[in-house]
């Protein structure tokens, strides 16, 4: 019967989703943290700091995600430091997605107007409320459509995790094809979950966005009143 043999593996392909979820989060939670860090290194340390910050993006953006990957699990040993396949994952996927989340938040904190910054303060508002509700939060929401994109993609390329061994869906999918033979059957179920881990990714992504940004707070609206205003 045709998908027989591969349902019969259903416990593998869920637990495989789940590593897939799992991996996911924790990069895109790290690499977001990450991301924010470098941004504000980039913006308010020395040009060195931003030298080196520039240095890192361009290294990550411009060579491929399975080189990383690769340098990281096979390299790094030869330098005395030795991390699992899943270790390597984890590490290679925050490093990859700080990149481009370092680009993307960049674009929205230069959004924000000087004179923003400016009226906050007029407004007695202390330099860490500034950076919060005047420059992160509006930043953050204006680019949060951009960055869940790139969580997506980054949920999808977490694929390539399986060539270090990761058990996630692609790695499972492997496994159950090898062991029933039936390669088009597996395929096509590990497509239509990729399909719904996509779409339930971006539908949570947007959830969240509304409740974390409902719309930019009203306290930055109101510096951006006062900035015009001046």
């Amino acid at each position: 019967m045709l998908f027989q043999d591969v349902f019969s593996k259903w416990p593998m392909i869920l637990n495989g989703v789940w590593l897939t979820i799992a991996l996911s989060f924790v990069a895109i939670a790290l690499g977001l943290v990450l991301a924010t860090a470098m941004t504000a290194l980039r913006s308010l340390a020395g040009s060195w700091a931003g030298y080196v910050v520039d240095a890192y993006v361009e290294l990550m953006r411009n060579t491929p995600f399975l080189v990383q990957l690769f340098m990281i699990f096979f390299g790094l040993p030869q330098l005395g430091i030795r991390l699992n396949g899943l270790e390597a994952s984890v590490l290679a996927m925050t490093l990859n997605l700080a990149a481009y989340a370092t680009e993307i938040i960049r674009a929205g904190v230069d959004s924000i107007h000087k004179s923003q910054i400016e009226a906050g303060l007029a407004l007695a508002m202390t330099k860490w409320q500034v950076l919060k509700h005047v420059v992160l939060q509006p930043a953050f929401a204006r680019v949060w459509p951009a960055l869940s994109s790139q969580f997506v993609l980054m949920m999808l390329a977490s694929s390539i995790c399986s060539f270090v061994s990761v058990q996630e869906l692609s790695g499972t999918a492997a496994i159950i094809e090898q062991d029933t033979f039936r390669s088009f059957e597996t395929y096509i179920v590990v497509t239509v979950l990729y399909l719904v881990l996509a779409l339930s990714f971006k539908l949570f992504l947007n959830w969240l966005g509304r409740k974390l940004f409902p719309q930019v707070s009203g306290l930055a609206r109101l510096t951006e009143a006062h900035g015009e205003a001046a």
